[in-house]
Formats: C-alpha cells, sequence, structure tokens
C-alpha cells in the first residue's frame, strides 16, 4: 500500500505529520490492505495562517483499490486532526458502499421457467 502525503505552503509537512497520517490510514484501512493500492492525502489552510477562522483546514483523500474506480473525498475542520478524521469517516463509508456494491450486483441470476 503506496502512502502519499502533501500539504501547501501553509502547513509544514513534518516527519511527525506524516508519520501521525500514516500510522492513522494504517489502523483504520488494515482490514482493506489487501485491496487498497494507494492513498493520496493532501492536507491545506484555505485561509492561511493570517485568517484563521473556523473550518479553514482541509483534508483531501484519495484512494484507489484493485477493480474499483478511486473515490475522493474532502472534509474542512478547525485543525489537522479534525480535518483528517473526517476525511478518514468519508472515505470508509464511500469504500465500504463501493467494496459492496461490486461484490453483490443488484437483480441477481436471471431464472427462465418453462411453462409447459
Amino acid at each position: 500500500m503506496n502512502i502519499e502525503i502533501r500539504t501547501d505552503k501553509n502547513i509544514q509537512n513534518s516527519e511527525r505529520l506524516i508519520t501521525y497520517v500514516r500510522e492513522e490510514l494504517l489502523q483504520e484501512f488494515q482490514r482493506y490492505s489487501e485491496r487498497i493500492t494507494h492513498f493520496s492525502v493532501h492536507i491545506s489552510d484555505e485561509n492561511s495562517a493570517k485568517k484563521g477562522g473556523d473550518e479553514d483546514i482541509r483534508c483531501m483523500i484519495e484512494v484507489k483499490a484493485a477493480g474499483l474506480n478511486p473515490v475522493v473525498v474532502t472534509h474542512k475542520a478547525k485543525n489537522i486532526d479534525l480535518s483528517l478524521h473526517g476525511a478518514i469517516e468519508r472515505v470508509k463509508r464511500s469504500l465500504e458502499h463501493a467494496f459492496e456494491k461490486n461484490e453483490k450486483p443488484r437483480g441477481g441470476q436471471l431464472e427462465i421457467v418453462d411453462e409447459v
């Protein structure tokens, strides 16, 4: 599983942040580790440090899983931790839905009945 983490110029990308994001993703998605091939995480401060404000930290996560189209979600919050966990929860819901939909297609098997 490849994990790519990026930040904008307003958020300091440190080894501590990278380690934290990796650990959170690995912990939350360990049950899908066989199916997920790539995570791309981008954390940005939409108003920059000068302005501040509620919910101005944005976390975008893109997940690529075998046999599925990429799943992309975003979440805004007042700090990095809340925005990351909000995005993780959205990704989990989206992936679970996509996996279920892929494994259990609608309609089932068509039955043909011969009438005599």
